[in-house]
């Protein structure tokens, strides 16, 4: 295999694959072939972090013209935060905003332990952009409980059902019962089940959240 039935470029890579020998007759040293592998590399990272919108580590300027200090509305306030452009509600709400009640379990979508509401819409918070809910109303676990500290009426229902078994899943369960109920005052029981579907328990408590929503839609 030689340069004239070959393109130059290809040669080399070829070359590189095989023995490395052979990169000093296409007029590369080995070093420096490396050098421009990690070179080109870099080049190629770079921009892809550039398409992303993702800032260069060690800089804390966002790309592009996006508003950092937002207003948002969790939990019936106004709290003023800085949120970055690729930032997730999960990270806003337990990192910025000390919201500790919203967990953080998969962070890909699939255990729904981040769940939360947005205009009584249930969202999973590791997979919402902040920015995206800077107009919404967020409420959140901690959001529930009444005036003087008294229980919503799923959370006591659960409770009552002993649902809980390690109550890492248990947020996540009560805001999607929370967000059922208000669409849906009175569901079956499939109806419930397919509103708990999102969550996972790795207790398997399914039933005693099952049985909390169905008790907390009778007490109107």
């Amino acid at each position: 295999m030689t340069c004239e039935t070959l393109d130059k470029a290809q040669c080399c890579a070829t070359a590189a694959r095989l023995d490395p020998a052979p990169l000093g007759a296409c007029g590369v040293s080995r070093r420096r072939f490396i050098l421009g592998v990690i070179a080109s590399c870099a080049v190629a990272t770079a921009a892809g972090r550039l398409r992303a919108g993702v800032p260069w580590p060690g800089s804390s300027a966002p790309l592009g013209n996006v508003e950092r200090l937002l207003t948002l509305t969790v939990n019936g306030q106004k709290r003023r935060v800085d949120v970055l452009p690729q930032e997730t509600l999960t990270e806003t709400l337990r990192y910025k905003l000390g919201l500790t009640g919203t967990k953080v379990g998969c962070n890909q979508g699939e255990c729904g332990v981040c769940t939360v509401l947005a205009d009584d819409v249930p969202v999973y918070a590791c997979m919402t952009l902040t920015h995206r809910l800077r107009s919404k109303k967020i409420t959140t676990i901690e959001g529930l409980a009444g005036p003087n500290g008294e229980l919503h009426k799923v959370q006591q229902a659960f409770i009552d059902e002993f649902a809980p078994q390690c109550g890492f899943c248990t947020p996540g369960q009560a805001m999607s019962a929370v967000a059922l109920l208000k669409a849906n005052p009175s569901p079956t029981v499939e109806e419930a089940r397919l509103a708990l579907s999102g969550n996972l328990c790795r207790c398997g408590a399914y039933d005693g959240y099952l049985r909390g929503v169905m008790r907390a839609a009778q007490r109107t």
